[in-house]
Order: structure tokens, then sequence, then C-alpha cells
């Protein structure tokens, strides 16, 4: 993963994510935060620290914020939900309180992160602008973790509701047969490599497609990324949605830029994962991790209508 996107912890990290499925947004009742700001909420006891971030593009609407937690001896959280307030700025109280959950990252037996699982909250941020976000763990030792969330009007990635774009993206047949030519994968995930997407478009199946490179991702958690949509893809064998893997650097050599169908698509990070339904358009899309429950639970949905 370029730098971007790498999940790296820093002072105050910029969170910024992407769209997805609407997934489950808990506001609490009452006053977020109690009526304290940000910042004071921060402050509390227990280790103060910066959320590592997972993703980096949001567009006004449901926003997925996905992050680590990683308390002040570097051990990262694994309790099941953790506390997210939203607010204007650091001195400001918030306005938005929700639920965080944790996810799997992978599969068991798959690729291996260091981290194995990333919490994902959903955010309702209907304008553009720099937020504060603070993250607490519910339970166990007290840790509270601050970082912002960017939303801009217009990101370079497509966003749901708007058309694929249809790249002739390599596939077996196209390769001669030679799966080594198209992915990074030890062992080649060659179910993923039948079909393009421009092929897919054609035919007005819906599928699923995800830019990464599991051989040369630097992030503590990208690398399962292909392995998610593997097993996906194996929980919906025979139902007629198409599940697709595109590697993301020239020739699959680092050194290089990246290639055209991840300019195509506008994709400045990876990895990315969306999904297409059969009129066309993006109907979910995951910036970074993603687990099998939620890419699962998006598939279902378009299988559906």
């Amino acid at each position: 993963m370029r730098p971007a996107a790498a999940l790296t912890a820093v002072s105050c990290l910029i969170l910024v994510g992407c769209g997805g499925s609407s997934g489950d947004e808990a506001t609490t009742d009452g006053v977020p935060g109690g009526g304290s700001t940000l910042e004071e909420l921060w402050r509390a006891p227990g280790d103060d620290v910066a959320v590592v971030a997972g993703t980096s593009n949001h567009e006004p609407g449901d926003v997925r914020v996905s992050f680590l937690v990683v308390d002040a001896e570097g051990r990262v959280a694994k309790l099941p939900t953790a506390r997210v307030w939203v607010a204007h700025a650091l001195d400001a109280e918030p306005f938005l309180e929700s639920t965080a959950k944790l996810e799997r990252i992978g599969v068991p037996g798959g690729a291996e992160a260091d981290a194995t699982h990333i919490y994902v909250a959903h955010v309702r941020l209907a304008r553009p602008g720099t937020y504060w976000l603070l993250a607490e763990p519910d339970g166990g030792r007290r840790i509270q973790a601050l970082g912002n969330v960017v939303v801009t009007a217009n990101d370079s990635p497509p966003d749901i509701g708007d058309p694929a774009i249809g790249s002739q993206t390599p596939t077996l047949l196209s390769a001669g047969g030679d799966a080594s030519k198209l992915t990074t994968r030890t062992p080649p995930d060659e179910s993923l490599l039948r079909y393009s997407v421009a092929e897919s478009l054609r035919a007005k199946a819906p599928f699923v497609v995800t830019f990464a490179t599991p051989k040369f991702c630097s992030s503590r958690t990208c690398g399962p990324v292909v392995d998610v949509v593997e097993e996906v893809a194996r929980r919906f064998e025979g139902s007629g949605v198409r599940f697709i893997h595109a590697e993301v650097y020239e020739d699959n050599d680092p050194a290089k830029p990246y290639n055209s169908w991840m300019r195509e698509w506008g994709l400045q990070t990876e990895p990315w994962t969306f999904l297409v339904g059969r009129d066309g358009r993006i109907a979910a899309r995951f910036e970074g991790v993603v687990s099998v429950r939620e890419l699962e639970e998006a598939v279902r949905a378009v299988e559906g209508r």
C-alpha cells in the first residue's frame, strides 16, 4: 500500500474513509459526550493516543471509518465495540455519538497481518469539512484515541451510485493461462482471474472487484483483502455474482507506477474493493481492509434486488 493509505500511528493522524453499505449507526439518547468537549473526553483517565487510520477517502453522507486503537505500550485493542464521538473542533462538544464494531481482518489460515482485527464505524457527516473523532473501546483498560475525519465534496474514486469504469482488466484467458502474470498472491487466486471488469459490465452481471497487491502490501492490515474476497466468492458460488482481483502496479512491480486500471478508477491508494450491481453502478465501496461479514452483507443486499 502506498504511504497515503498505510496504517501508520502518528501524533495526530488524519482519519479519512470511504462510503460503504449503511451499516449500524447507534447514536445514543441525550447529549453526546455528556456535555464535555472532545478534548475533555480525551484527557479523561486512561491512555491518550492517536487513532491508527485504515482509510483515506470520505464523501458526505454515510461515512465508513476504519481504524486501530493501540495503547501506550503498543498493544492493539480487541474489545468487541468502541464508543465514537465526532465534533467540529477539539474544544467543541461532540454532535454525534456512535458505536464502532470490531471486525476480523482476513480469514483463518489465510494471509497474515500484524493486526488481526480492526474497528469499523459508520457516521453520518452531511457536509464537507474536517471533523474530530475520538474512539474509546468499551471495557478493560481505558484508552482514548484521537484523530480527524476529512470529508471532501468529491473524491477521485467512483462513489456509490456512480457508473463503474469499464476497464479491460486482464484474465487467465488474456494471459494465456499464466496466473503468475496476473497476481502476486501465493498460491494464485485463479478463481478471481476468470472475468474482466469490462466483460462483466457488458454481461450486466453483478460483480465484486478488488484492486490489491497481496505480496507488496505494506500496511499492518491490507494483505488479507484478497483472501476475504475469495472466501466470499466461495459463499456465493453459483449465484451469478462474479468476483475479480486486479493487481495495482504496472507489471506487478512496486518500483513502477500504478497500472492503467488503477488510474482509470482514480485510485491513489490501495487496496480498494467495489461491489457493482446489474445496472453497472457502484453499490458499495470499501477502502482498505474489509471483513468477510461486511462484504457478504453487501453482496446479499445486491443479490436480492
